[in-house]
C-alpha cells in the first residue's frame, strides 16, 4: 500500500477522534499551562484529517501513485469525516438538523452513483465544483466548531453553511448529469449491438431457408 492510500486510511481513522473531541464536551486538555477544550480539540483533529486529503491527493499525482482503490476510497473517506463533523455538531445544537440531512443525503445518493458506476466499468471523479464544496464544509465545519464556544460566529458560520448546502446541490446535479449520460451512452450502445445481431440472426436465416428451398427444387428436377 502506498503513502497516499496511507493517508486515506488516516483520514476514516480521525472520524471516531472528531466525534469524541466534540460530544465530549467536558474533554478538557492543559498543554504547558494552556487549557485547550473540546472544541478546539475538535478543530485540531479536524484540520488534521483535511490536511490528509490535500496531501494524498497531492502526493499521487506529483509521484504517480493514483490507483482505483485509492479513487473510490478518498471520497468515501471524505463523506465519513464531513457526515459525522455534521452530525455530531447537530448533537451539541450548533446547526439545524434539515440542513446536515440535505447534505449527508447529498453524500449518500452520490456515493450510490459512483458504486452503480464502477459496477458499470468506469469511475466518475470529482469535479471541480465537488471540490469547491468540500473547501466550503471545511471552512463552513471549523466556523461552527469555533462557534460553540464564540456565540459572535454564529451568523458567518450559518452563512457559509448557505454555500456548503448550495454547492451540494450544484454538484450532485453535475454529478447525476455526468452519470445518465454515460448510462445513456451505454444503453444506446447496448441496444445498436442487439439490434446487428439480431438483425445478422435473421439474414441468417433466410441465407439458410434460401439455401433449403434451392436444394428441395434440385431434387424434384432429378
Amino acid at each position: 500500500m502506498n503513502v497516499p492510500n496511507l493517508l486515506t486510511i488516516l483520514r476514516i481513522f480521525f472520524v471516531p477522534l472528531l466525534v469524541a473531541a466534540l460530544v465530549e464536551q467536558q474533554v478538557a486538555i492543559r498543554i504547558r499551562g494552556v487549557l485547550i477544550t473540546n472544541d478546539w480539540l475538535a478543530l485540531a483533529i479536524f484540520w488534521c484529517a483535511a490536511l490528509t486529503d490535500l496531501l494524498d491527493g497531492y502526493l499521487a499525482r506529483r509521484w504517480r501513485q493514483t490507483t482505483t482503490i485509492g479513487t473510490l476510497l478518498d471520497p468515501i473517506a471524505d463523506k465519513l469525516l464531513v457526515s459525522s463533523a455534521l452530525i455530531a455538531l447537530v448533537q451539541v445544537g450548533a446547526v439545524p438538523a434539515w440542513m446536515v440531512v440535505l447534505i449527508v443525503g447529498r453524500e449518500f445518493a452520490v456515493s450510490g452513483l459512483r458504486a452503480i458506476a464502477a459496477a458499470e466499468g468506469y469511475t466518475i471523479k470529482a469535479s471541480d465544483l465537488g471540490k469547491t464544496k468540500m473547501v466550503s464544509q471545511v471552512a463552513a465545519i471549523s466556523c461552527l466548531l469555533l462557534s460553540i464556544r464564540h456565540p459572535e460566529l454564529v451568523k458567518p458560520a450559518m452563512a457559509l453553511m448557505w454555500g456548503v448546502v448550495f454547492f451540494s446541490i450544484l454538484s450532485a446535479a453535475s454529478y447525476f448529469r455526468k452519470f445518465w449520460r454515460r448510462i445513456d451512452e451505454r444503453v444506446k450502445k447496448r441496444r445498436r449491438r442487439e439490434l446487428l445481431r439480431v438483425e445478422r440472426q435473421r439474414k441468417l436465416m433466410e441465407l439458410r431457408q434460401s439455401s433449403g428451398s434451392g436444394a428441395g427444387l434440385g431434387g424434384d428436377r432429378i
